[in-house]
């Protein structure tokens, strides 16, 4: 038997008690105008509306389809769209666990369906990224011969996860993370809507900001927990979700954190200041406020960038590697797992030798610039490519450090206004104590000085 996406079974338990349903399942949009976000994808005659038969042209001229984003996005939400919208036979697989047996038999059943009635066959393929590449070649002739219309669904980047003769027979859309106002959107339809809790609560703002912090941009998050959040409610015959009640139902304390005020930049600003300070603890707990507070880790990834350069710079060179590398892992794989990558990055940072030393060189080269103590550039340094530089003057004098002992030149550098200005002072912590010893005596060798 084929595992169609919603069994009988599950629907005949709807259709008698449609409560029994989690209020996730009963709130699934029937249409794609009822989807929260991805408007960039719903736009009319794009593919997903294509594929349901809007927009001219039908749903036979649709390819196959690789929707890629985060959790609770809406992936397994437009499946069902399709799935309800569509009169082709829709079925599903998850590759967490089918194989190439249940591929094959999902094809057959394919075929003979477009031969004996003319039918044809969409397949929701669920988590792609599980299947190992002979998994995934074996579903390459189905969707080369357009045997079946492919909808594939992966929270990893599928340029990595995917092998590229698949990637390249299908439609890669990206979904966008939800925002604040996409799920506030769904919790208020869910509240109101017969479908969900058909007005028999209401939900207070502060209880609703709750949930959006919970949620963290995943619409099935917010569902389940107002789920919760009614249902407590509910049994102490409370007509309104409080705060108090929703922090009990889901056991998750509401964090008092303003995304545009005054928590916003002070938890922030203790963040960096305790890294700065080596508290590694303190900094921890800052972080944890921040993300669980639903804070956008792209800007905690930010400020671990800044503090790197700022608090640590030669002390420990890696700082930066490692604040740069989580920046990066946090873009490609979001929340939940960003948290281990940014607790990574804060202990490192936290622990490393601190040294501002790069830090205040720039800024006293930036303040001596704008007083005005600039001057030209020494006649030898400056640029002698072009013809006539030789007649103004330009490059004689200079002499290439490569063709020295040592690599190092004794001449001046620096514009006259400048010159033995000494802006970076290195501390002796950490690597950078190696740094502070070789100043030392490339300074002395540029005056002409012997070591």
């Amino acid at each position: 038997m084929e595992p169609d996406l919603f069994t009988a079974a599950a629907e005949d338990r709807q259709a008698k008690d449609p409560s029994a349903s989690p209020l996730a399942v009963r709130m699934r949009p029937r249409t794609l105008d009822e989807v929260v976000g991805q408007q960039h994808l719903l736009r009319p005659g794009s593919p997903l509306r294509r594929l349901v038969g809007e927009g001219g042209g039908g749903p036979a001229g649709t390819s196959s389809v690789m929707l890629w984003g985060p959790p609770g996005t809406g992936k397994t939400t437009l499946a069902y769209v399709v799935s309800q919208a569509t009169d082709k036979r829709f079925v599903e697989l998850s590759a967490i666990t089918a194989g190439v047996k249940e591929v094959r038999s999902v094809i057959d059943g394919a075929r003979r369906a477009s031969g004996a009635y003319g039918k044809d066959t969409v397949l929701f393929l669920d988590e792609i990224h599980r299947f190992s590449k002979a998994q995934q070649d074996s579903l390459l002739p189905a969707v080369e011969n357009r045997w079946v219309t492919l909808i594939a669904a992966t929270t990893e980047n599928p340029y990595f996860s995917v092998i590229s003769p698949l990637l390249s027979r299908s439609l890669l859309l990206t979904l966008e993370p939800l925002t604040d106002d996409d799920i506030r959107g769904l919790l208020r339809r869910a509240v109101a809507d017969e479908r969900g809790l058909g007005g028999e609560v209401t939900l207070p703002e502060d209880a609703e900001d709750h949930l959006l912090r919970i949620a963290g941009g995943d619409a099935r998050r917010a569902l389940t927990a107002l789920e919760a959040g009614a249902g407590a409610a509910l049994a102490k015959r409370e007509s309104a979700i409080a705060l108090a009640t929703v922090e009990e139902a889901v056991d998750r304390a509401a964090v008092k954190y303003d995304r545009a005020g005054d928590q916003h930049y002070d938890v922030a600003s203790a963040l960096i200041k305790s890294i700065r300070g080596s508290d590694v603890d303190a900094a921890l707990h800052y972080l944890a406020r921040m993300i669980e507070a639903g804070e956008d880790p792209r800007f905690i990834a930010r400020r671990l960038m800044i503090s790197a350069s700022e608090d640590i710079g030669l002390a420990d060179p890696t700082a930066l590697q490692t604040a740069v590398a989580a920046a990066q892992a946090v873009a490609m794989i979001g929340f939940p797992e960003a948290r281990i990558t940014l607790g990574q990055a804060t202990v490192a940072l936290a622990l490393a030798p601190k040294s501002n030393a790069a830090y205040l060189a720039i800024d006293a080269a930036l303040a001596d610039v704008r007083a005005g103590l600039a001057g030209p550039v020494p006649p030898h340094l400056r640029d002698s490519h072009y013809k006539g530089s030789q007649q103004l003057g330009h490059g004689q004098g200079y002499q290439y450090p490569h063709d020295l002992p040592g690599g190092i030149a004794a001449q001046q550098y620096a514009p006259d206004a400048v010159h033995g200005r000494r802006y970076y002072e290195p501390t002796r912590y950490g690597a950078e104590a190696r740094y502070a010893d070789i100043a030392d005596r490339v300074r002395a060798r540029l005056r002409g000085e012997a070591e």
